[in-house]
């Protein structure tokens, strides 16, 4: 038997309309194959000034639009609110006033999880009844969220990585295969509508790190504040870095990774640029795809791999959330959040890394950096010649970039390098910093 939903949703943007037209569009399939039954009873388009706004789709006549958030929150007749307005102050209103009126709730809303994940865990608790969607959270159209749900119950996760920002992937593909530059494939994602005219969520990383925060919540159990979880982005990386990075058989992603230590009792969690082996399915995954790693003890490696953001493939995921509690109830769905376990967040970890310094050429320059990265206690594998300029998109006389990959160190022993690099006026720019897979 499935449990009749009647629905508010807040938002009417892209996502919010893609949700309305699939919703519309496949509801009498949708009970014919499992009976589910669901109504969009009213609709708030907060973010809208103009109610009259001709949209991309057309209300049904059973279809309410309003602006007043509690023509939905004091309605008893509806009990699921879908939430897709975005941002977290007028979200947070919505979805917490929502569950404690013991309404379901479905959100597409990372920054809010990832923010107020302890909160929203206790309001679940505290409200017998209610349940909490949140597949197209993160990486919007994979099924990332319900696999870890529901696929890992008798296993145990070592680690998750993967590339969930397709703005970044897709600037990162340009660079590898066009030879580009930063400031050149930023303005063509801008012009494409990629990336937003301010950038710095996507390129700066914050927007893998909120994403990661909640998968390792789900794999691992642990909160994970985001001011906890480090993270840089790609906008210091330049041609020179993919030249060395093919050179190296790899090219570069920005990752999120959440791991397991070695003694199993620590969590590294952090957003980075990567060097990935060519031929593996980070290195695979191009354009503004997203991909999603799991290794565990009984699946071993396991890969998702979808669109990460669009209209419609972000408002399916909304949609199966929809339909998963209609046909299970509050008491058939899993529980959002996994028991919480006893461990150590731990920011640093061991790997191979590639250190770019730029610096004035000249007779000893190698040995210098040798004996810098000595006394920090990292061992050098290798030293190659990046070309002069620096590598930063202009050539500077007199200027060269050398990449120095590591043998297996600590993070924090490649931070004293180049710290030591920069204190000895060595490097005449900040050194780029990537761990190799």
């Amino acid at each position: 038997m499935s449990l009749p939903l009647k629905i508010g949703m807040f938002g009417g943007g892209t996502v919010g309309g893609g949700v309305y037209e699939i919703m519309e569009h496949t509801k009498k399939e949708l009970f014919k194959a499992g009976g589910v039954n669901v109504t969009i009873a009213k609709a708030s388009w907060i973010c809208v000034r103009d109610v009259n706004k001709k949209r991309s789709f057309e209300l049904e006549k059973h279809t309410t639009m309003v602006t007043d958030y509690d023509e939905i929150l004091e309605d008893d007749s509806i009990n699921c609110v879908v939430e897709l307005m975005g941002g977290v102050t007028h979200a947070k209103d919505v979805v917490f006033k929502a569950l404690k009126k013991g309404k379901h709730v479905v959100t597409a809303n990372k920054a809010l999880l990832a923010q107020l994940l302890p909160e929203v865990k206790s309001l679940v608790a505290e409200n017998a009844g209610t349940s909490l969607g949140y597949e197209a959270a993160v990486c919007g159209g994979i099924p990332i969220i319900h696999n870890m749900q529901g696929s890992y119950v008798g296993d145990s996760i070592q680690s998750v990585m993967g590339i969930m920002n397709g703005t970044t992937n897709f600037m990162l593909t340009k660079m590898e295969t066009e030879g580009a530059d930063y400031a050149a494939v930023l303005k063509e994602a801008q012009d494409l509508g990629f990336a937003e005219a301010d950038p710095t969520a996507d390129v700066e990383g914050h927007d893998v790190q909120a994403k990661i925060a909640l998968l390792a919540k789900l794999a691992f159990g642990q909160d994970v504040a985001l001011d906890k979880v480090p993270c840089a982005g790609i906008s210091n990386l330049s041609s020179t870095d993919f030249a060395c990075a093919k050179m190296m058989g790899c090219t570069i992603k920005l990752v999120g990774t959440a791991a397991l230590g070695e003694s199993k009792d620590k969590l590294a969690v952090y957003v980075s640029p990567v060097l990935v082996p060519l031929g593996g399915p980070l290195a695979s995954t191009r354009g503004p795809g997203n991909v999603v790693v799991v290794r565990s003890e009984n699946l071993t490696e396991s890969v998702y791999a979808g669109p990460g953001a669009g209209r419609f493939p972000t408002a399916n995921s909304v949609v199966n959330d929809i339909v998963r509690l209609a046909r299970l109830g509050a008491a058939g769905t899993p529980p959002p959040f996994p028991l919480e376990r006893p461990l150590e967040l731990e920011p640093d970890f061991e790997a191979c890394f590639y250190v770019r310094v730029t610096a004035a050429d000249g007779l000893g320059v190698l040995s210098t950096v040798g004996a810098i990265a000595a006394e920090a206690g990292v061992s050098v594998h290798s030293v190659l010649r990046g070309g002069e300029g620096g590598g930063g998109g202009e050539e500077k006389a007199g200027v060269v970039s050398l990449v120095v990959k590591t043998n297996p160190c600590l993070r924090s022993e490649v931070g004293a390098f180049v710290d030591g690099l920069k204190g000895k006026k060595v490097a005449t720019a900040d050194p780029v910093v990537m761990s190799i897979l």
